[in-house]
């Protein structure tokens, strides 16, 4: 009997490990399923939206003017490629690629670089603080230029509320 008992408890053991395995794989099949799909559903979404911008040049779309040049996301496509030539100049509504890095009081500070990796800009979209922007104007690609700006007092991080910060530009160029 104990034979027997014994022999039980071995194939229900036996019967457990089968079943976590099968589950072990199926949690690590779902971790690499789901983030892939979802990559792939967003290249679609993104690659459908060009698609359907690229066809948007009708009368009816091009009369809509709900949406202002200066907020529009900078989006290079063959018509619009970066121009790094340093005879260009940075004028008010230009987009433009920079790289920042950002101190206060002298120390670099978190949130407060591109790390190389450069960033599109609307000069005069406002989206970065103070006159961050304007200080940019007639400078040329490949220009370094250190941009002055003090945080708004409601700013979200507050750590940086009325603080001076002080950013070393590098304008890579200006799309055209």
């Amino acid at each position: 009997m104990k034979k027997e008992n014994r022999k039980m408890a071995q194939e229900r053991r036996a019967e457990e490990r089968k079943r976590l395995q099968k589950k072990q794989r199926r949690n690590k099949f779902l971790k690499i399923a789901v983030p892939t799909i979802l990559i792939l559903l967003l290249i679609i979404v993104i690659v459908a939206d060009s698609f359907r911008s690229s066809d948007s040049g009708t009368d009816e779309n091009a009369s809509d003017s709900s949406v202002s040049e200066a907020s529009a996301t900078p989006t290079p496509t063959a018509a619009v490629s970066l121009q790094t030539d340093s005879s260009l100049t940075v004028e008010d509504g230009d987009t433009v690629n920079i790289d920042y890095v950002g101190k206060i009081d002298g120390t670099e500070f978190d949130g407060g670089s591109t790390d190389g990796m450069g960033t599109d800009l609307i000069i005069g979209s406002g989206s970065y603080i103070d006159d961050f922007e304007e200080q940019l104007i007639g400078s040329h690609p490949g220009d370094e230029v250190e941009v002055t700006v003090t945080f708004p007092e409601d700013y979200q991080e507050a750590d940086f509320r009325g603080k001076e910060a002080v950013f070393d530009v590098t304008v890579n160029g200006i799309y055209q």
